[in-house]
């Protein structure tokens, strides 16, 4: 599914935090992108979308196929940006698609996780792939709030790391118990060996491990894009 195969959407916010507050290390930070190693920009920037979102799109607009990309809450205002109100902010954005004949992906890396995991309760799309997310919980992928299910209805691969302290294994291996129980829903879990939280997108660039890991999980949710976004 290259980029000729697939009109790609790379979401980001336009809005900003008026002051950045200090926690704990966390692993969401480390390791951020190298701008130095882009190659030749093979897209365009579109601004004024739906819910105050901007996005990197690339690929073949005629495409019958369309993938949301999510990364993390950085640019985010996160009091007034949930991950909740962020999916339903970019409802619009699924309904164009939808609109012009596209089936639609979305793939979430960390806090983009979540936002994908609220995109599976909906009817906006078809399938989707979480890289190491946060704040994801068991009851996402089956909840019952007030006699109404809140769940995840569409295939789901979920991509953990062995090291993550955000999402530690036991956590990802909970979800994939809960998925397990329901038996409707296709999915998939891979726990990565030896890296991080964020290992694929936020990764030493000079680690080949790290590099070979991140492109394993690429092809992970490219495989998983291929057989259920038709």
């Amino acid at each position: 599914m290259g980029s000729a195969a697939v009109l790609v959407l790379c979401l980001t916010a336009v809005h900003v935090a008026a002051a950045t507050v200090h926690h704990e290390h966390s692993q969401c930070i480390d390791n951020p992108p190298d701008l130095s190693l882009r190659g030749v920009e093979a897209g365009r920037v579109i601004d004024g979308l739906p819910g105050g979102y901007r996005a990197y799109v690339t690929g073949l607009y005629i495409s019958p196929r369309a993938v949301v990309l999510a990364s993390d809450i950085y640019g985010w205002v996160r009091v007034t940006h949930t991950e909740v109100t962020a999916a339903q902010d970019a409802k619009p954005i699924f309904a164009s698609l939808r609109k012009d004949g596209k089936s639609i992906g979305v793939g979430g890396y960390c806090w983009g996780g979540k936002f994908a995991a609220e995109t599976a309760k909906t009817e906006d799309i078809e399938v989707v792939v979480l890289n190491h997310p946060s704040l994801v919980t068991t009851g996402d992928m089956k909840g019952v709030v007030l006699l109404q299910h809140y769940e995840v209805k569409r295939p789901i691969e979920i991509l953990g790391a062995q090291n993550d302290t955000i999402t530690p294994p036991e956590l990802v291996h909970q979800f994939e118990q809960t998925l397990s129980e329901r038996m409707e829903i296709p999915y998939f879990v891979k726990i990565f060996p030896r890296v991080s939280h964020g290992f694929a997108c936020r990764y030493n660039t000079t680690d080949p491990f790290a590099f070979k890991s991140a492109e394993k999980a690429l092809a992970y949710m490219l495989d998983w894009f291929h057989k259920y976004l038709k």
